[in-house]
């Protein structure tokens, strides 16, 4: 995977309740990480119907891996202002280098 084809920058973030002045909690969520991934969305390919048999996923990110940061799906990632759940995270070919995740959208968008 070269630098060239990660053209998408993404921000890896996480849910977090934080508690206001008068004790209520509300949801935030705050971005560990901000990263360039390859980004491919679903279609037709061979690839991807291969892949339709265990997920729904809609878009598939390939992105150096972060030394101090492990991917869980109970994170997620925004995206051209649209927001993806995670629903799997795989460290490519087992070598420490790639990280592919699958992702599916989620409705509604974070500002």
């Amino acid at each position: 995977m070269s630098f060239g084809k990660m053209r998408s920058i993404i921000e890896i973030a996480e849910r977090v309740s934080e508690k206001d002045a008068d004790g209520f909690a509300k949801s935030a969520y705050s971005v560990l990480k901000t990263v360039r991934a390859y980004r491919e969305d679903r279609r037709g390919s061979e690839t991807w119907a291969n892949r339709s048999a265990f997920s729904n996923a809609d878009v598939m990110f390939r992105l150096r891996k972060i030394p101090d940061l492990e991917i869980t799906p109970k994170h997620f990632i925004i995206c051209g202002g649209r927001n993806y759940n995670i629903s799997s995270a795989e460290d490519v070919k087992q070598r420490g280098m790639y990280i592919e995740i699958l992702c599916n959208s989620a409705e509604g968008s974070m500002k």
